[in-house]
């Protein structure tokens, strides 16, 4: 099974889509950890889409494309789930393309929404563990010391996109450049939608019965 979900910042993809593609025993290609890494390691991909991130704008297309398919082309047999690609209209577009030459296709396009107050306070109060990337929140799953990975016992910090006027921009860029696809999908006989404003494991349920049926 190959899956695209997607909606705006801070409505939980990760979170869900790390727990789906686990259990559907399926790749999880998260496009923000795979920027991060190259970030991290100082590819050329990483020095030129470092800059965005930490403005809170996209990463051009032709940094992410090249990417993703080297990614998927190189999952072997395993389905996919995709969280965070594509982000506009021409990425979906060059997708589907990449895609179809490779005899591939999406058997579902998720959706998930959730209200804008709501996504602020979720980035916010985001932490994140500097060793093992482990996620907190301050309010909602907080670490049990201050500061500290509960699993490795790892820096917490917050990333330079999690601060409240970056998320502001984050969500501009969102509705003019990401809300396209909702037209561009709605019509696949995989499309499907997600109320992402509830309790954690209320969202998984919704999101692994739309995925399944």
């Amino acid at each position: 099974m190959n899956l695209v979900l997607f909606g705006p910042p801070g409505v939980g993809k990760g979170t869900q889509g790390m727990r789906l593609a686990q259990e559907q025993g399926l790749a999880h290609l998260a496009t923000g950890d795979i920027l991060r890494a190259a970030v991290q390691d100082g590819t050329e991909y990483g020095k030129q889409a470092k800059a965005f991130m930490d403005s809170g704008t996209l990463v051009p297309d032709d940094i992410v494309v090249g990417m993703i398919e080297e990614r998927i082309t190189g999952n072997g047999e395993a389905g996919f789930l995709l969280d965070g690609f594509p982000r506009n209209v021409a990425q979906a577009e060059a997708l589907d393309a990449m895609l179809d030459r490779h005899g591939m296709h999406l058997d579902r396009v998720v959706f998930m929404h959730a209200p804008e107050q709501a996504l602020i306070e979720r980035l916010s109060g985001r932490l994140i563990c500097r060793a093992c990337g482990f996620s907190f929140h301050r309010q909602y799953s907080p670490p049990r010391v201050a500061g500290r990975c509960d699993r490795c016992g790892g820096e917490l910090y917050q990333r330079d996109d999690d601060r409240e006027d970056v998320i502001a921009e984050r969500l501009k860029v969102y509705r003019v450049q990401t809300e396209p696809l909702l037209a561009y999908y709605r019509d696949a006989s995989g499309f499907r939608q997600v109320d992402a404003a509830g309790e954690m494991q209320a969202v998984y349920a919704a999101l692994k019965e739309v995925v399944e049926h």
